[in-house]
């Protein structure tokens, strides 16, 4: 068995994995390293026109040529879930692996079609829908088992890929949270049952390795919004409310005390529009009846002058721009790109925490700083992760066993983090914990 670290092992983001049985090869993600893509949108570069030879110059995709060789061999491009630093380079990249299906739970390939549309790009791999639970053969050797989990979108999976060497468990990303505000709860009777069975090896992210806790409940998160949105003062202001524009969860816990307080709520953002719209079109949620949801910059501009002049205390905006990033709704209200002028007190609510990359820390400092000058009242960090803490990586290692754990998803010091939990747990680094890099292969 060969397993080929393609991307997210020095970096956050830009997830992909393959795994070879002889002349066979399956793909484990393929996604975008999102802080090189908005370096360079920053720098004016547009990414309807670019490559994939572009992106891979940029750093925004990963780079495949550790595989080269396997072209051929690659049967199925398997995505775990919808989030584009797993799926983001799908459009760009699977073409060059003519004989895989791309195969992922419905709204997974919802979001991706939709992106693939707006993109206008053209993808001629097959995709093929796969239930969380269910499995399918993917080569006369190899099958993908999907495996529900919890995280901070819609129909999240693991991904365990059964070979004649042993069964490889993919773990990026995922919580374990028995309180679901939106979906079913992780399937972690399975993850016991391949324990017991025996796993060959643990791809585990690492992004919080080093947090020694237990990550909460996204009920957690509801209740410190609930606490912020029916018992502040806030009946004479406007009330803005971020969230990451794929956390259907988040959203549905806005609209639900946004409705309690009688307002009329508007969601606006072209990347809330498609997820909404695609958990919509699968019939897994009905926001449009209960909200406005408008995508593009001139339905925006007219909704935000209807609210300066219909009163601000009517209405609780849901917006793109939690990481303050340059063209998202909040970030360009705050900068008197969009026809609106904050007024003291309105309320900024944050239901996101800042992605750890550098370009994002300093997007949101300086937006949190213009809203300051406006004398808007900020409420921060509103939010629990949809990544497992260093107690749920544990507990996921302790229920399945694995012979060899490669930690991922991270950058060196969150590998490392991992690896030193792992020798907690009796395994040695170097021997059966491989902290590698992007572009190596492990022989297992």
């Amino acid at each position: 068995m060969e397993i080929a670290t393609v991307g997210g092992f020095r970096e956050v983001g830009k997830n992909m994995t393959a795994v070879k049985i002889g002349d066979e090869a399956v793909i484990l993600d393929m996604g975008f390293y999102l802080p090189s893509l908005i370096s360079f949108e920053e720098e004016g570069g547009d990414r309807k026109g670019i490559t994939t030879d572009g992106l891979g110059k940029i750093g925004a995709i990963p780079d495949y040529r550790v595989i080269d060789a396997w072209k051929q061999k690659v049967k199925a491009i398997a995505l775990g879930h919808c989030h584009l630093d797993h799926i983001g380079a799908v459009p760009y990249m699977s073409s060059m692996f003519p004989n895989a299906a791309v195969f992922g739970t419905p709204y997974t390939l919802e979001v991706l079609r939709t992106m693939i549309l707006d993109e206008q790009i053209k993808v001629d791999n097959k995709f093929k829908t796969i239930q969380p639970n269910a499995s399918i053969k993917v080569g006369p050797n190899i099958e993908i088992e999907f495996i529900s989990m919890t995280h901070s979108t819609l129909q999240c999976t693991m991904m365990a890929v059964h070979t004649k060497e042993g069964v490889v468990l993919y773990a990026n990303d995922f919580k374990f949270d028995n309180y679901p505000v939106v979906g079913t709860k992780p399937n972690i009777k399975r993850l016991k049952e391949l324990g017991k069975e025996g796993i060959k090896a643990l791809i585990v992210e690492s992004l919080y390795a080093h947090d020694e806790r237990k990550t909460p409940s996204e009920k957690v998160a509801r209740e410190l919004l609930k606490d912020v949105l029916l018992s502040t003062e806030n009946e004479d202001n406007l009330i803005v409310t971020t969230s990451f524009a794929s956390h259907i969860a988040r959203l549905k816990s806005i609209i639900d005390f946004g409705e309690k307080l009688d307002r009329k709520i508007v969601i606006l953002g072209r990347s809330m529009q498609k997820y909404i719209l695609s958990a919509e079109n699968l019939k897994l949620i009905n926001f449009s009846k209960r909200a406005e949801i408008l995508g593009y910059s001139r339905h925006i501009k007219k909704k935000l002058k209807e609210i300066e002049k219909q009163g601000r205390s009517k209405y609780l905006v849901i917006c793109t721009g939690g990481q303050g990033e340059p063209g998202s709704v909040l970030q360009r209200m705050a900068t008197n790109q969009m026809p609106f002028e904050f007024q003291k007190e309105d309320h900024i609510i944050f239901c996101n925490k800042v992605i750890p990359a550098e370009i994002n820390i300093a997007h949101r400092k300086a937006l949190e700083e213009k809203l300051k000058h406006k004398n808007a009242r900020l409420f921060s960090n509103i939010h629990v992760s949809g990544h497992a803490g260093r107690e749920d990586l544990r507990d996921l290692i302790k229920m399945t066993c694995p012979e060899h754990i490669i930690p991922a998803h991270g950058e060196q010091h969150m590998l490392e983090s991992l690896g030193e939990l792992a020798t907690e747990l009796g395994y040695d680094i170097g021997r059966n914990v491989h902290i590698t890099t992007d572009g190596n292969i492990i022989n297992v």
